[in-house]
């Protein structure tokens, strides 16, 4: 089935801040290296779509965060490298690669809503489920999935988007972003208690908003069977009854057992199976239209092989 793949050398060029210092920062540009030489390697890079993304307008930006933080982010990148927040990093060319990432994300809208890909995978970073409407933290600066649910809704009228989230971290932007909106139902398994701190089961929403999020905290030490139970249970009947008409996933693969920054135990196997349920929901809700972006995952090696599983079984299920 038809998979396309959102990758650019441009996102290499976003760097955490200087390296000078010596200092590990864990979301590097050997990331997306590691991905594509593994699909390469195994033959499945020939077997994709590889689509070259354009940068996010300031309008497609503006639909989630201040255009003055956006500004702010530009002029910060200019005078790089400097820090936005403790963990959060830019260098000049970062902000070209934070739009790529945004913008790329909106193509892949494009593409599952026009029948032009059953699914679309977008290799991107920075990452950011964790990025606030006026403020960077966790290694984001634009918040990717943010900017392509508002995409769908104000490019293709669509009135019922749903985004599950399965980074070991709590997507607490995404979160905030939606939480006043029924028509965004924002979903979310990850380690708690653990960074950013959000995420409580007693988080779901506020407002016209409340019920249309659910989050499903995990303790550490939990793995596959833990994880997709909740996906099979409570997520999946909240989906069922939701029924949303594109399915959006920010797919972190830090809540691998390898990962240095989580404390749960996911597989391969785990992320197999969470994929076809996905795959699943979007089936028969959504026409397949199913966006995968990448978020976390710091273990090159294991990132590499979920990352591989996860476009596998994307390309063995998705299909109308």
């Amino acid at each position: 089935m038809k998979v396309s793949f959102v990758s650019s050398p441009d996102f290499r060029r976003h760097q955490n801040g200087s390296y000078e210092s010596g200092l590990y920062h864990p979301e590097i540009p050997d990331r997306l290296d590691a991905i594509e030489n593994r699909l390469h390697r195994l033959g499945l890079w020939d077997e994709l779509e590889i689509v070259e993304p354009m940068p996010a307008t300031a309008g497609q930006l503006g639909s989630v965060h201040d255009l003055d933080y956006v500004t702010y982010v530009e002029r910060a990148c200019e005078e790089g490298p400097l820090s936005l927040d403790y963990d959060t990093g830019v260098v000049r060319e970062s902000f070209l690669a934070a739009t790529l990432a945004a913008g790329g994300a909106c193509q892949a809208v494009d593409l599952v809503m026009s029948d032009a890909a059953d699914a679309v995978f977008c290799a991107v970073r920075p990452p950011g489920h964790h990025a606030e409407r006026d403020a960077a933290m966790g290694f984001c600066l634009f918040n990717n999935v943010a900017v392509a649910a508002e995409h769908a809704r104000r490019a293709h009228g669509l009135e019922r988007v749903a985004i599950l989230d399965w980074d070991v971290h709590h997507g607490n932007g995404t979160q905030h972003t939606f939480e006043h909106d029924p028509g965004v139902f924002y979903l979310s398994i990850h380690q708690f208690p653990h960074y950013p701190g959000t995420g409580d089961a007693t988080e779901r929403g506020l407002g016209a908003g409340e019920g249309a999020t659910l989050n499903v905290p995990m303790g550490a030490g939990t793995g596959d069977s833990e994880w997709i139970a909740a996906l099979e249970g409570p997520m999946t009947r909240a989906i069922d009854e939701f029924k949303p008409e594109i399915v959006l996933l920010s797919a972190g693969f830090d809540a691998h057992a390898e990962d240095p920054l989580s404390s749960t135990l996911v597989s391969e196997a785990g992320y197999r199976t969470m994929t076809e349920i996905v795959v699943d929901w979007a089936a028969r809700h959504s026409n397949c239209r199913l966006v995968s972006m990448l978020e976390g995952g710091y273990n090159l090696n294991a990132l590499a092989r979920s990352v591989e599983t996860h476009v596998s079984t994307l390309r063995r299920a998705s299909g109308r």
